[in-house]
Parts: structure tokens; sequence; C-alpha cells
């Protein structure tokens, strides 16, 4: 016999773990579209993109590092290379007359996006479910 882990509203801890992830990784994405034109950063370069890694557990809402998920961490994409445009106008080109471009590739980052939204739904579906089955359980006690 299979034993239940966490209380009752474990599945929705869990679900609203995942839905607070997927959410800061959309944002980030978002972000990372907005800033494609961005060639002047905080630091005088480019923009470069921003990841988001995930891991397990989520203690802050499911109360165990073992369950759910949440955000290690937000961190520059130094593996991309810069883009370059050939502008000698520009007065961001270099000496060879190159312009560096962000780091950030719209497909990619739309693809990710809809990644992190069909994730987030299916965490809302989960949800959904779960209060299928909560509600299904009263309806047999009462």
């Amino acid at each position: 016999m299979a034993m239940l882990v966490g209380g009752i509203f474990t599945m929705f801890d869990i679900s609203a773990s995942g839905l607070r992830a997927e959410r800061a990784r959309m944002n980030v994405h978002a972000n990372n579209l907005a800033n494609i034109n961005t060639l002047n950063g905080e630091d005088g370069e480019p923009y470069r993109r921003r990841l988001v890694y995930f891991r397990e557990g989520a203690p802050e809402i499911t109360g165990s590092s073992k369950l759910g998920v949440s955000v290690d961490r937000e961190e520059k994409d130094y593996d991309t290379a810069f883009g370059l445009k050939f502008d000698p106008g520009h007065p961001n080109a270099d000496e060879d007359g190159y312009v560096r471009l962000p780091n950030v590739q719209a497909p990619v980052e739309m693809v990710d996006m809809m990644m992190a939204s069909r994730a987030f739904e299916a965490n809302l579906t989960t949800m959904d479910t779960a209060k299928q089955i909560h509600s299904g359980a009263l309806r047999i006690i009462a």
C-alpha cells in the first residue's frame, strides 16, 4: 500500500511551486526579448541573455526539499557569443566597423517561453485535478 507523503494539500503545494518557477522563467525570457536591441548594458557591453536554473524542492511552499521545484539561480549566458553586424558608421562600431549585438535570438526565446507557458498550464491542470479529487473525497465522506 502506498503511503501519502505530506498533508492533504501537498498536490496543491507542488503545483504552486511549479507555477511560481515557470512564471519566473517566463519573466526572464520576456526580459531577454525586451532587451534584444540593447547595445549598451549596465557593464557597457551589449545585453547578455539571462538563463534560469531550477532545483528540486520548494521548502518555502511544500515544506520539503524533495517536493516541488524552485528557482535555483538566474545567470547571464556567457556560452553564446555576441552577434556581429558590419556598420562602420555606428557609434558602437569597433575599429573594424563591426557592432557587437546582444546574444539574444528571438526564435530561441519564443520557443523557451512557449515551453514555460505549457509547463505553467500543466501545473494549472494538475491543480484542477487535485481540486476534483478533493471534492470527490469530500462528497464520499459527507
